[in-house]
């Protein structure tokens, strides 16, 4: 189990090392014109190592491990009983703005530049954009499955929109405070402002959605 437990880490190290390098060389050069022989090299990996853990280029932008249509869901599914599906995304957004997880909340360095750079790819804005309704559409299938809301019910995907929405806009908070060079611990602080203030104009019925028992 403990040598399983070591490939498994190796494995990730080498996942997160060649994401990073490809980072490093799209934000220098751009996305179109690096290829994978490129990631490769400076990684110093093989190709086909770079292809076992991303199956296409994109994939090196998004990949599936960071930009997950269940990131919302398993916030839902880890709240606490008498929390609603709304208080749990909020307070797990929170959470990791405290303790500045740069994994999950870009305030990394560079961050602004990242996301920039995916907005002005065209393959890549699409690709962003479907993860986002995915994972609208993944929250809403799980509200409507705990819930037991009937089919043709429309409060499930607008709860879910809604909390969409609300990353949407602490990611784009991010980006742009991000770009402004502003340091993480004022990043962190003004996003968690931000959090109040789109807590302030969700409706009760959003607020109160899928209370656990």
């Amino acid at each position: 189990m403990l040598a399983l437990g070591l490939r498994d880490e190796k494995r990730r190290q080498t996942r997160r090392h060649i994401a990073e390098v490809a980072t490093r060389l799209f934000l220098r050069h751009g996305f179109a014109k690096v290829t994978i022989a490129e990631v490769a090299r400076n990684a110093e990996v093989a190709v086909n190592t770079v292809y076992t853990y991303f199956p296409s280029k994109e994939d090196l932008v998004l990949y599936p491990e960071e930009a997950s249509a269940e990131r919302m869901v398993q916030m839902v599914r880890d709240r606490a009983r008498g929390q609603s599906a709304a208080v749990a995304v909020l307070a797990a957004l929170r959470a990791e703005l405290r303790r500045e997880d740069d994994r999950m909340v870009g305030l990394t360095e560079g961050f602004g530049r990242f996301v920039a750079m995916v907005r002005a790819e065209p393959v890549l804005a699409m690709r962003l954009a479907g993860v986002g309704r995915d994972m609208v559409d993944a929250l809403a299938a799980n509200l409507a499955a705990e819930t037991g809301a009937r089919t043709g019910d429309p409060l499930p995907h607008l709860v879910a929109a809604q909390l969409g929405w609300a990353q949407d806009q602490l990611f784009r908070h991010l980006a742009a405070r991000s770009r402004a060079g502003d340091p993480p611990e004022e990043i962190a602080a003004s996003a968690l402002a931000l959090l109040d203030a789109v807590e302030s104009v969700l409706s009760d019925t959003v607020l109160g959605y899928a209370r656990r028992r």
